[in-house]
């Protein structure tokens, strides 16, 4: 695969990202929705980004006063399990201690084994549950929370 550039979704790449979500998601996030968080200023889509402009996956993020919250990782089927949704949350982590966040906080579906797995591996720990959060199926929502330690 090599190493991905992470750099923000630039406008002309919306069509990749939208398939990367469909593929990846069984319940995708709309066109407009996506779109919208393009242009906030408060949001940023990080990208994943191969070799001849491959958009491989992205995550969603909003970074408000001293907390960033994750509101999307897809990575393409194709490469998933290869480190990819990983490095995207690294790279999310080291903007948002950039940003002197306190913590990233994040829902993720209760079903989504491999999701959990992954956000525990980083140091996400589980502070709530939402029930019947999904509205697509009434499915609860894991609330998980990472503390970032602040430079003295």
């Amino acid at each position: 695969m090599g190493e991905p550039e992470l750099r923000p979704l630039r406008k002309d790449e919306l069509p990749q990202a939208l398939a990367v979500e469909r593929a990846a998601h069984a319940h995708p996030w709309s066109p407009e929705l996506l779109q919208r968080e393009l242009d906030h200023d408060w949001s940023t889509v990080l990208c994943a980004v191969l070799p001849q402009d491959v958009i491989a996956g992205f995550a969603v993020f909003w970074s408000v006063h001293d907390e960033v919250h994750l509101l999307n990782v897809a990575v393409s089927p194709e490469h998933q399990r290869q480190g990819l949704g990983r490095r995207l949350l690294v790279e999310l982590e080291r903007r948002a201690r950039a940003g002197s966040a306190a913590l990233i906080t994040l829902e993720v579906r209760a079903s989504n084994e491999p999701a959990l797995a992954l956000y525990a591996s980083q140091g996400f720990r589980e502070v709530g549950r939402r029930k019947r959060y999904y509205s697509d199926n009434g499915e609860d929502a894991i609330v998980m929370v990472k503390e970032l330690e602040r430079a003295a």
